[in-house]
C-alpha cells in the first residue's frame, strides 16, 4: 500500500520518490493542506473509499494505515 501511495503522491504532488517515507510528515514534505485535499481526492477515487477526517492524518504512515483499515472493511 505504501508504494501505490508514495506513486500517486510522486505523480499528483511532484515531489521525489526518494524524500517520501513512511515517516514522513506532510509538513516535512512541505504538503500544504490543498494538495493533501487533492490527494484525498485521488486516494478515495483510486480505493473507492471516503476519508472523513483528512485533517487528523499528519503523516504518509497515518494515511497509509487510514487507507488500510477502510480497504479492509469493504
Amino acid at each position: 500500500m505504501f508504494e501505490k501511495i508514495q506513486e500517486m503522491m510522486v505523480e499528483s504532488l511532484s515531489l521525489e520518490k526518494d524524500d517520501i517515507k513512511l515517516e514522513s510528515t506532510f509538513e516535512s514534505l512541505e504538503i500544504d493542506s490543498l494538495d493533501v485535499f487533492e490527494l484525498v481526492t485521488e486516494i478515495e477515487e483510486e480505493f473507492d473509499i471516503e476519508i472523513e477526517d483528512a485533517e487528523n492524518l499528519k503523516s504518509v504512515q497515518d494515511l497509509v494505515a487510514y487507507i488500510e483499515g477502510k480497504v479492509a472493511v469493504k
